[in-house]
């Protein structure tokens, strides 16, 4: 789905739900910013708050200056300057919360900022969207003008100005790449002004979209606006397999995800012995093999047999870390175990009733025969009697 200002326009018309914007997955909307005080009257005497947020295509957001003192509301598309000519995109927020907008991007509330000409005419709404349907066909030959001259680098988005005289080229590569034979020739077909923009594959699903694993919009393309560092430390910490093909999202680095809830698990490991705990008892050293935050349970083994798992609750481990320290070893880790929470042990019913997952493996017989040889025998029972 989208809008005018997305990516996945269709004449300005939203694709699939055909809910004109109002939609309750809110597709259409993405990084939208909930106006809470638009219903709230501002102290007799206090003037509106100058300064704008407006969204362009994807996710990209600026700030500008109402110095016309037009009265605008979230969703007018308007005009904005640029740097030469004009652009246009839609306003997003209005009023106080554009102060604190501005204060999150670390900009002072007097800031020179480039300003608003005008709320869009018909023929700015006419020449923007002419401009946007160009955007495919553009990147599509951009892409086989950057195949021919060898370049390695992947253009995965075109986003032209409002008024069409620029575009600017997205793109993503492993190193530096030199461009300026690609400038020339493509400036020469399309006869606009050209500029490259190198982002990173986090930025380029961003900009793109798509449904992630978990069967959502890609966090990165709706809410998300910061990109932390995630190491595999994080799947580490949350017991996780280190499985590229699982933990990668659709940018190909590790899911975003693996932060939210990295904060939990640590403050949860505080009060677990170390991972790399060894114990001493008679038997031999253990290490251990498993943590298992939500039960509370470490597995350890012993070095000589270390397919044998013995389950341990932490306070067990503490007792025998701290006994340890007094260079005193226990008898064995069979005296601690608790056998009832051994995975080996664990008996899986079937809580719900339902069949068996292999019943259509087995083979069928001949259903026919069965219920003719049952007649058979009834007609035979009947004779007799």
């Amino acid at each position: 789905m989208g809008c005018s200002s997305c990516s996945t326009a269709s004449g300005g018309q939203p694709r699939g739900c055909r809910n004109n914007g109002t939609c309750g997955s809110d597709g259409c909307n993405k990084l939208t910013v909930f106006d809470w005080l638009s219903n709230m009257s501002l102290p007799a005497g206090q003037q509106v708050f100058d300064a704008v947020e407006v969204r362009f295509k994807n996710s990209r957001k600026e700030i500008f200056r109402n110095k016309e003192g037009l009265t605008l509301s979230i969703g007018d598309v308007v005009a904005t300057q640029a740097k030469s000519g004009h652009d246009i995109g839609m306003v997003t927020l209005t009023g106080e919360l554009v102060r604190i907008q501005m204060k999150k991007q670390k900009l002072n509330a007097d800031a020179e900022l480039p300003k608003i000409y005008r709320k869009a005419t018909q023929r700015d709404i006419d020449k923007w969207q002419k401009c946007r349907n160009q955007e495919e066909e553009i990147k599509k030959r951009a892409r086989e003008m950057a195949i021919i001259l060898g370049l390695e680098m992947k253009i995965s988005d075109v986003e032209f100005q409002g008024d069409g005289s620029k575009a600017t080229f997205y793109y993503t590569a492993e190193d530096r790449v030199d461009f300026r034979q690609l400038i020339k020739d493509m400036a020469k077909a399309f006869g606009i002004r050209i500029e490259m923009r190198q982002i990173g594959y986090r930025q380029e699903a961003q900009r793109l979209g798509g449904i992630g694993s978990c069967g959502r919009e890609l966090c990165c393309s709706t809410w998300l606006t910061d990109f932390r560092s995630v190491s595999t430390a994080a799947a580490r910490y949350q017991q996780l397999a280190l499985n590229p093909q699982k933990l990668a999202g659709q940018c190909g680095k590790l899911k975003c995800c693996l932060n939210y809830e990295l904060d939990t698990y640590l403050d949860a490991l505080k009060d677990f012995p170390p991972t790399d705990s060894k114990l001493l008892t008679e038997k031999g050293l253990a290490f251990c093999q498993k943590t298992d935050i939500f039960k509370g349970v470490l597995w350890f083994s012993y070095r000589e047999d270390p397919t044998a798992w013995h389950a341990l609750t932490k306070a067990q481990v503490q007792e025998i870390l701290q006994l340890n320290e007094k260079k005193t070893k226990v008898q064995s880790l069979e005296e601690y175990a608790r056998e009832n929470i051994r995975e080996d042990d664990l008996v899986f019913e079937n809580a719900v009733g339902q069949d068996s997952l292999t019943r259509f493996d087995r083979p069928r017989g001949n259903r026919r025969k069965k219920k003719r040889r049952r007649n058979n025998s009834q007609k035979k029972r009947s004779k007799n009697a």
